[in-house]
């Protein structure tokens, strides 16, 4: 059952505490050693301890993904084809430009986009197959530009294998867990080394990324779903709908529900219980709603978005446009009754690769950005490198850096 709340009870519950990464630490930093030592040897004995392979390498023919793409249904691939589409525009919208301008005389500066030459993207496929993740990460990296997009998953999954072959992604690997994070991080004679890995995963994934932050760039370190709803009134249905689907994704998920009605609050625990009964995936759905979910009354709406900035929850879903403005820390926003986050997972175009467990405070959710540099452009006439001369050199001295200012006189005298 799920449990009602007052917001003055609402500190335990959202006190975050860190994810315990010191165990699955200690169990990955072996792993990630054998494979910087070792390379391919050390991960096909991992892929094939933990992952099954049977195969002579981890790398996946394309006539596997070619074949994976035939077994799949007319509307699943439709339904591929529809949301990576949108996904696609989405990226594209969020696509930064290249400009260069004269912003005094014979001083112009500007920037020129680039993309990142190889990323690996971690597509999990353990409780649930996920070739949505796959399209998430891939298609965005597809706009950007990247010229090797390399997939990760650790079982040969018909779903995933045929999206990529849908997407036309031929460097698929079946790896998982810590020794594939290690492989794209270190480079292998099979396994490009990457210049990004991005993707979910469970914690020892999290953990590698994490120990391998800076030896490779990565998106973030996340930990389990979460969402937090802002209500007055609606369709408890709806409501309790929307936390299942949350809580049915890992028993470390949490579902919140902001509410400033007592009727509310009580038909939403009684919906919650009702969906349970029938619902296939209760059984870890429950968990999470028992352990980390609660239905909280607050005063106003004023006061839950408060709550909600506190919290910065992977997913927000608010009744009304109005409220957005005063959202400052959110992974993503959903607005009204016709906006469920599954919607956000699938098909309507921006990213369902989120930040976690209040990791929202400091970045949004994957986007094309994360596959691109944007780098600066500058040019000088010698009038303008005149003007400029005092202060640079000036500042240049103040900092007792004398070959920086004679960089410039030098070109000015004589």
């Amino acid at each position: 059952m799920i449990r009602i709340l007052q917001s003055d009870q609402v500190g335990r519950l959202l006190a975050r505490k860190a994810q315990r990464f010191s165990e699955a630490e200690g169990v990955v930093r072996p792993i990630l050693e054998a494979v910087r030592k070792r390379g391919d040897k050390a991960l096909l004995e991992y892929a094939r301890q933990f992952d099954g392979l049977e195969r002579p390498t981890v790398r996946v023919p394309e006539q596997e993904l070619r074949a994976a793409v035939k077994e799949l249904t007319p509307d699943f691939r439709s339904a591929v084809e529809m949301a990576s589409e949108n996904i696609r525009a989405y990226a594209l919208r969020q696509m930064p430009r290249a400009w260069m301008e004269e912003v005094a005389p014979g001083l112009c500066v500007g920037q020129i986009v680039r993309p990142l030459h190889t990323v690996a993207a971690y597509i999990p496929a353990g409780r649930y197959p996920l070739p949505s993740t796959l399209m998430m990460t891939a298609v965005p990296a597809q706009v950007a530009g990247v010229l090797n997009i390399c997939i990760a998953c650790p079982k040969p999954v018909p779903e995933v294998f045929g999206t990529a072959g849908i997407l036309g992604l031929s460097q698929v690997f079946q790896m998982g867990g810590a020794q594939a994070i290690a492989a794209f991080a270190f480079g292998t004679r099979t396994v490009p080394r990457a210049d990004r890995i991005v993707g979910p995963g469970n914690i020892y994934v999290a953990a590698a990324k994490k120990l391998l932050a800076g030896e490779v760039g990565i998106d973030f370190v996340a930990g389990p779903t979460e969402i937090l709803i802002v209500a007055a009134d609606g369709d408890p249905a709806h409501f309790a709908a929307d936390m299942l689907a949350q809580a049915e994704h890992d028993a470390h998920a949490s579902a919140i529900l902001l509410t400033t009605s007592k009727r509310l609050a009580a038909a939403v625990a009684k919906a919650v219980a009702s969906q349970l009964a029938t619902l296939p995936t209760a059984k870890v759905a429950s968990k999470s709603i028992a352990r980390n979910s609660a239905v909280i009354l607050v005063r106003s709406l004023a006061e839950a978005i408060e709550i909600a900035n506190r919290l910065a929850p992977e997913h927000l879903s608010i009744p009304e446009e109005s409220l957005l403005d005063r959202v400052r820390h959110a992974g993503s926003v959903f607005i009204g009754p016709f906006s469920p986050e599954a919607a956000g997972d699938y098909a309507s175009g921006p990213n369902h690769v989120l930040p976690t467990s209040g990791a929202a405070r400091i970045r949004g959710g994957l986007s094309v950005t994360d596959y691109l540099k944007v780098i600066s452009v500058q040019q000088l006439s010698e009038p303008a490198l005149r003007r400029l001369a005092p202060a640079i050199t000036t500042l240049a001295r103040a900092e007792g850096l004398e070959a920086h200012a004679r960089s410039v006189e030098v070109r000015l005298t004589g």
